[in-house]
C-alpha cells in the first residue's frame, strides 16, 4: 500500500512543475486524495462492502470534486491535475502511468449491465473536457484532445481531436533502444510533456481533408489538360472554354490560426 502511495505521489513530480514537496502534493493535490479515497473504497468493493464504498465514494467527490465509482479499476502512477468536474464510471479501466485533467468524463452510453464504460490503455492522456464514452478501448500512448468526444475505438499512440473526435495523427513506434537512450527519451518526455493532448503542430484532419482533395483536383485537371493536347493533334474538336484557376486555393492553418487571432483580439 505505501509503495503504490510513493508511486502516486512520485509521478505528480514528473508531470505537474508546479509540485514543491511531498508535503504539499500530499495536502494540496485532490486528484492525490480522490485516488488514495478511491484505492480504499475499491477494495471495499471486491470485498463486497458495496454500500460502504459508495457512500464512502460520495463523500470523496464532496472532498475533492472527483467522481470515481468505487468499481473503477485504475493503474499504477495515476495523476488527475486539477481534477474538478472529472468523472470515472463503474466498469472504466485506466492502465499504468495515465493522466486525466479536468472535466474528462470516462462514462457509459447504455443503461445495460454489464462493460459500459472505456478502458484506457498505459500512458495515455486525456485532455480537458474530454469525453471518453462507452465500451471502446484507447490504446497505449494515446492522446486525447481537449474538448475532443470520442466515441470509437482510439488506436494506438493516437492523437485524436474534435466531435465526434478523429485521428490527427499518430505517432510511429519507436525503435528499440539502448538503456541509456531509454532515460534519455524518459526525459525528453517529461520536459516535453503536452499537458492537454495536444501538440502546437498538431494538424488539423478537416483541413488535412479538403487539401487532399485540392491536390486529386489539380493532378485531374493537369491529366485532362493532356488527355484534351492528345485529342487535339488527332485532329479532334475539344471545348476551349476557360475553367475557372484553383491553382492557389488551400487551407493554410498558420494563416487560419493568424485570422482566428485577429478576430479574438477585435
Amino acid at each position: 500500500m505505501f509503495q503504490r502511495l510513493r508511486e502516486d505521489v512520485g509521478c505528480v513530480f514528473d508531470r505537474d512543475p508546479a509540485a514543491r514537496n511531498h508535503f504539499e502534493v500530499l495536502t494540496s493535490y485532490p486528484g492525490v486524495h480522490a485516488l488514495m479515497l478511491h484505492r480504499m473504497n475499491h477494495w471495499l468493493w471486491r470485498h463486497g462492502l458495496r454500500w460502504l464504498a459508495r457512500f464512502l465514494s460520495v463523500f470523496a467527490r464532496l472532498l475533492t470534486g472527483i467522481e470515481i465509482h468505487p468499481g473503477a479499476r485504475i493503474g499504477r502512477r495515476f495523476f488527475i491535475d486539477h481534477g474538478l468536474g472529472v468523472v470515472i464510471g463503474e466498469t472504466a479501466e485506466v492502465g499504468d502511468d495515465c493522466t486525466l485533467y479536468q472535466g474528462v468524463t470516462l462514462g457509459g452510453t447504455s443503461w445495460e449491465a454489464g462493460k459500459r464504460h472505456p478502458t484506457l490503455g498505459d500512458d495515455v492522456v486525456v485532455g480537458a473536457g474530454a469525453k471518453v464514452l462507452g465500451p471502446l478501448t484507447v490504446g497505449t500512448g494515446a492522446r486525447i484532445g481537449s474538448n475532443a468526444v470520442v466515441v470509437k475505438d482510439v488506436p494506438e499512440h493516437a492523437t485524436m481531436v474534435g466531435i465526434p473526435a478523429r485521428v490527427a495523427r499518430i505517432a510511429a513506434e519507436s525503435e528499440p533502444m539502448s538503456e541509456a537512450d531509454q532515460r534519455r527519451a524518459e526525459t525528453a518526455r517529461r520536459i516535453g510533456f503536452e499537458a492537454y493532448g495536444a501538440t502546437r503542430d498538431m494538424p488539423d484532419p478537416v483541413a488535412n481533408a479538403i487539401n487532399a482533395i485540392l491536390d486529386h483536383v489539380h493532378h485531374t485537371d493537369a491529366r485532362l489538360q493532356e488527355m484534351c493536347s492528345a485529342l487535339r493533334a488527332l485532329g479532334a474538336q475539344v471545348n476551349d472554354s476557360e475553367i475557372p484557376d484553383i491553382e492557389h486555393c488551400g487551407i493554410d492553418e498558420a494563416s487560419t490560426d493568424d485570422r482566428t487571432s485577429s478576430a479574438d483580439k477585435r
